[in-house]
């Protein structure tokens, strides 16, 4: 039988790099699992929300409601406005123009518990003035989607009350600042109102597509271990023992 020819490379693997190359490997394909994971957790909540979308709104009364049954449901409310804990979102972007989210407390119909309104959206005055914003008097009916508030924030300040112009809505800080009961969620408004705000929002984005991204990173860099690993464990033989194997 011929010989089997071995070429002219070899494989040399040593012990300290086959460990390293092993868990970079292993570490980085964990997380490109992990991150396509995420990507079809946001698939399957957009599909939720498209499904919610279409249903008829839940009606929310003065008792507490557990956040998590309605978050990004359509719910319906009635009450009055109180325009006294009015905060202005600052750095608000619409159409390239900065401006503001206008937050109002409505006090829920028949309690004393109150929901926070997210109205609209309203133009910054050049000289950074707050604008003057009307704000419906009498019982309401105000239907839009319930929305988590945004409790993660960094901030230099550590105050509780900012005046009317906050940076971000956290549901603990508002409830310190105003004093007021509150249900856990916010309401972003779609029915109409005569206020001059402009309420059209965005279609909420889950970024999907960016977790299919940071997947294929770690799986790009799962495949570029691999390569450096053989790359800097094959060598070429020595060239005597090359020819030595020739017939």
């Amino acid at each position: 039988m011929p010989s089997l020819d071995p070429g002219p490379f070899r494989f040399e693997p040593r012990l300290f790099g086959t460990l390293a190359a092993a868990a970079g490997i292993a570490l980085t394909l964990a997380l490109g699992q992990w991150q396509t994971g995420r990507a079809s957790h946001k698939q399957d909540l957009q599909q939720r929300l498209d499904t919610l979308s279409q249903e008829p709104p839940v009606v929310v009364g003065g008792d507490p409601v557990d956040p998590e049954s309605l978050l990004l449901r359509r719910v319906e409310v009635r009450g009055v406005f109180d325009d006294r804990y009015t905060v202005f979102l600052d750095n608000r972007i619409y159409r390239h123009q900065p401006g503001y989210h206008v937050a109002t407390p409505l006090r829920i119909a028949g309690s004393d518990r109150h929901v926070l309104v997210s109205r609209g959206w309203v133009a910054a005055n050049p000289d950074r003035s707050l604008p003057k914003v009307p704000t419906p008097s009498g019982e309401q009916r105000v239907e839009g989607i319930a929305l988590p508030y945004s409790d993660r924030f960094i901030e230099l300040s550590t105050k509780i009350a900012e005046g009317q112009v906050w940076q971000n809505l956290g549901l603990e800080r508002y409830r310190q600042a105003t004093r007021l009961e509150l249900q856990a969620f916010v309401i972003q408004q779609q029915s109409a109102a005569s206020d001059g705000l402009v309420r059209d929002w965005p279609r909420p984005d889950l970024k999907r597509d960016t977790h299919l991204a940071y997947a294929f990173q770690w799986y790009a860099l799962s495949l570029a271990i691999l390569i450096y690993y053989l790359v800097t464990h094959v060598k070429r033989r020595p060239a005597s023992q090359s020819q030595d194997r020739q017939p």
